[in-house]
């Protein structure tokens, strides 16, 4: 749908069902259907992965099945933004969720590490090409002032997998056998490709625009590859790890030049600070979760079926807050982007509180509840805001880039709290070190707000 489209209809109240109306239907039932289930399949693997890495006599590869995934995502991402401004998300729409059932059956049926390990890389190929896919679908289906609302949906179909995934994955592996927590989605998986297959049916043809940016193959693989060596040094620290560390962040940042807008990595007013939005509250927010089961276990002495809860509440404040933000489809998403980086701000502060033995565990949930607002208000925002500065011919470069800058922040600051937890602290003891990630954490969120209050006049 092009910008002029847009601009007539954003002027008008949309239907209060936008979700449900005769045009939006059957496009919101695929894409909530298939949003759920790969949310499912992560929080499953991640809780049956002890389970069938020791059965699979794997238990020194433990980390290489996320790694594996973590490396075809990237890849598939830029790949599907690619394809998607060739020749619209319809390809990828259909692509992707094969792959992902493809690597579901190989991983469930795998007799061998490699087997898996192939089975993951196929569902993290599946994966990627659905993120971008389904973010152009949006753009297609969904005016700008609707598409508050169906960020809010997706937000909410990640809280029911929250909530029950991981004990549902746990019951299965037990009773079951953990083949079927991968086994067990591909019915699912089917159903929401025979719906998408309807609504790319309904899509109208693409026109590429010869010049616009495309990202390159070559430098994609070399950022999945720095964003891995990232990962991996912060899982196992030592000064090997260092070393390929920094050769794979070096690489890393080669790679970014070619797969980010221009003025990313200063912040520049518009897109670019789109873009460095998506990785600094991603980022931000994502060391303070990776390391949040770790403070409630070693500092407050909680259980390891306990220690996780908080984290619940984190899903249940995001979908809240991005319902919430759906509601109000006349609200600035540059004014609400800042309130939710300044909600994370708060919470990342009351983390470096909670990471120390002398404050109240319980506050631990009330960080969480927080945090998750300020990411329910401000990662929706973040999704209009890349759409409304992308030109159409553009949207999948942006999207894909949009990812990438998510995921490298992830990595870069929950491999920043590994590194201090190997220098000055300890698995053990992590109090110390979570001070200095806290306060780190909070002067980036501080930086987001600084640097979203520098808008352009006119969007």
């Amino acid at each position: 749908m092009s910008q002029t489209v847009e601009a007539r209809t954003s002027g008008s109240r949309p239907r209060k069902s936008v979700l449900w109306s005769r045009d939006h239907r059957l496009t919101t039932i695929g894409l909530l259907l298939v949003v759920t289930l790969v949310a499912f399949e992560g929080l499953g693997v991640a809780t049956a992965m002890p389970t069938l890495v020791a059965d699979l006599h794997g238990l020194a590869l433990y980390s290489w099945p996320f790694t594996t995934f973590l490396i075809a995502s990237v890849v598939a991402t830029v790949l599907s933004g690619r394809m998607g401004d060739r020749r619209g998300p319809a390809p990828a729409l259909l692509i992707g969720p094969a792959l992902f059932a493809a690597g579901l059956v190989v991983a469930g049926t795998a007799q061998t590490m490699p087997v898996l390990l192939a089975g993951r890389a196929l569902q993290g190929l599946g994966s990627g090409f659905l993120l971008v896919a389904v973010s152009l679908l949006i753009a297609l289906t969904f005016t700008d002032r609707e598409r508050p609302v169906i960020y809010a949906a997706n937000a909410a179909a990640w809280v029911l997998p929250a909530v029950i995934g991981p004990s549902v994955a746990g019951l299965i592996t037990v009773s079951v056998g953990w083949r079927w927590v991968f086994l067990g989605l591909v019915p699912l998986v089917a159903i929401g490709v025979s719906l998408l297959v309807v609504v790319v049916r309904r899509l109208p043809a693409h026109l590429p625009e010869p010049s616009a940016r495309r990202a390159g193959v070559l430098p994609a693989v070399i950022a999945a590859l720095g964003i891995a060596s990232l990962t991996w040094a912060a899982q196992h620290p030592s000064p090997l790890a260092l070393a390929y560390g920094v050769a794979g962040l070096v690489a890393l940042a080669a790679a970014l030049r070619k797969l980010l807008p221009a003025g990313t990595m200063t912040a520049r007013p518009g897109l670019p600070t789109v873009v460095a939005s998506r990785a600094l509250l991603s980022g931000a927010y994502a060391g303070m979760e990776a390391y949040l089961p770790l403070t409630m276990t070693a500092v407050h002495g909680y259980g390891p079926a306990l220690a996780g809860l908080p984290l619940t509440i984190t899903a249940i404040g995001w979908s809240a807050a991005s319902g919430l933000q759906g509601k109000f489809l006349d609200w600035s998403r540059e004014a609400t982007l800042r309130v939710g980086f300044a909600l994370v701000a708060v919470a990342l502060a009351g983390f470096g509180f909670v990471a120390q033995p002398w404050c109240p565990a319980w506050l631990a949930f009330v960080v969480c509840a927080v945090g998750g607002s300020g990411m329910g208000i401000g990662m929706p925002s973040i999704s209009v805001l890349l759409l409304r500065y992308s030109p159409e011919g553009e949207r999948g470069f942006n999207t894909s880039a949009m990812q990438l800058a998510d995921w490298v922040g992830s990595a870069l600051l929950i491999g920043l709290g590994g590194v201090l937890l190997a220098v000055v602290a300890s698995a053990v003891h992590p109090a110390p070190a979570l001070a200095i990630l806290c306060a780190a954490l909070v002067l980036l969120a501080l930086l987001g707000v600084r640097l979203t209050s520098r808008w352009p006049r006119k969007v």
